[in-house]
């Protein structure tokens, strides 16, 4: 099993803690022994593979929770429980344009006023039009981490980053795309690099 970046820092010292507490007080070694695995659950990195059939496929694990328009173009978003695979994939094949941090609150991912908290934005360029990535951090998650930069030539399904123990990815798509073009519902379960969420 591959594990997202930074899982060390989070799951070392709970194992080492476990170690030491196996020794003085036994029941702690097991809390933190606990506290490890779920770390490295939690972290895990499964392999995806894209399907054969055309269309944006999902950003992340976990359930839609936004599909609107707004100022003319389709927003679907995908909020990841704490039981979901937190690393986000390319929805569509093309080359990065911008990567853009935007600093903000941490409110729960799944509330409206999530729209305002902490973000990364990530714009692709295709054939079919730009495409913007949006990695969104909720109320327990503090990092953001993108694994592309300006120039990068990704293809659909493959990592673009990940966040710490949060929260929603949203895709908005371009302005040719309409509602009609989705083709999921709110609260619909998808996988990351693998479920079609919209095509044309």
């Amino acid at each position: 099993m591959q594990f997202a970046p930074g899982y060390r820092r989070f799951a070392l010292p709970a194992f080492v803690g476990a170690a030491v507490a196996a020794v003085v007080f036994p029941p702690l070694g097991a809390v933190l022994l606990a506290v490890g695995a779920f770390v490295l659950w939690f972290f895990r990195d499964p392999e995806r593979s894209p399907p054969d059939e055309p269309g944006v496929v999902a950003p992340a694990d976990g359930r839609v929770s936004v599909i609107r328009v707004e100022d003319g173009r389709v927003r679907v978003g995908v909020f990841m429980n704490v039981t979901d695979v937190h690393v986000n994939r390319a929805p569509v094949s093309g080359a990065v344009r911008t990567v853009t941090h935007r600093p903000g609150a941490h409110r729960p991912a799944f509330s409206k006023d999530s729209d305002r908290n902490e973000r990364v934005d990530i714009e692709l360029g295709t054939d079919g039009g730009d495409h913007e990535v949006s990695l969104i951090a909720g109320a327990f998650a503090r990092r953001i981490h993108s694994y592309v930069a300006p120039g990068d030539e990704l293809v659909r399904g493959q990592k673009l980053g990940h966040i710490d123990f949060g929260s929603r990815a949203d895709v908005l798509l371009p302005p040719e795309y309409g509602s009609g073009d989705v083709v999921v519902e709110k609260g619909e379960s998808v996988r990351a690099g693998e479920t079609v969420l919209a095509r044309r």
